[in-house]
């Protein structure tokens, strides 16, 4: 079963080669990359129907301006550049927190802990299946909640709901030989961090 699974991750991208052949090219590409505005309204047209859409040209148009007008910078540049300094250190500091939340190794010590939590090695499998699609789930619940608390609020709960979860693992995992149900508060603890990973970070 495991290979057909591995494997159907292949059909998206057979379906997409087939059919992408046959999508028209962005209507926004066409105009300000290639300039070729006949070529922008066929594309359109053939996204929209028929009408008239003179006031999405137009937009585009009013995009190109934009882009000729702003200095493309370099990477050296952007990092001299004093106005860009905080976006930089936010950008920085999220990309670093993000690689170091601990997420890796839930994800590579979860078979250990399954194994000592007394589940059937055959499940072990079906339980990490299942850590993974609680990841998915949230992220897709995350696109919802953005829009109401905004990106900070996510980031900042996230962070601290993981801390918290993490702390109260370490401490799992350290007493889980004196206390045989602390093996399931340790399955359940990993299954709530790949939650609040997938809604803040």
């Amino acid at each position: 079963l495991w290979p057909w699974l591995l494997a159907s991750s292949g059909l998206s991208a057979l379906v997409q080669l087939v059919i992408l052949p046959f999508f028209p090219d962005s209507p926004s590409y066409l105009l300000i990359q290639k300039g070729n505005e006949e070529a922008c309204r066929k594309a359109i047209r053939k996204l929209w129907g028929e009408g008239d859409h003179q006031a999405e040209i137009d937009d585009i148009m009013k995009e190109k301006l934009a882009m000729t007008s702003t200095k493309t910078l370099r990477v050296l540049e952007v990092i001299k550049e004093r106005s860009l300094r905080w976006q930089l250190y936010i950008l920085m500091t999220v990309m670093t927190t993000l690689q170091l939340c601990g997420i890796n190794a839930i994800y590579f010590y979860s078979f250990e802990v399954f194994h000592t939590a007394k589940f059937e090695e055959y499940l072990i499998p079906y339980v990490s299946l299942g850590v993974g699609l609680c990841e998915c789930l949230s992220s897709i619940l995350c696109s919802t909640l953005i829009d109401r608390f905004g990106r900070k609020v996510l980031l900042w709960g996230g962070y601290t709901l993981m801390c918290s979860v993490l702390a109260l693992l370490t401490m799992t995992l350290s007493l889980q030989h004196q206390f045989f149900w602390m093996h399931y508060f340790s399955v359940i603890l990993i299954f709530l961090f790949v939650v609040f990973y997938g809604m803040g970070p």
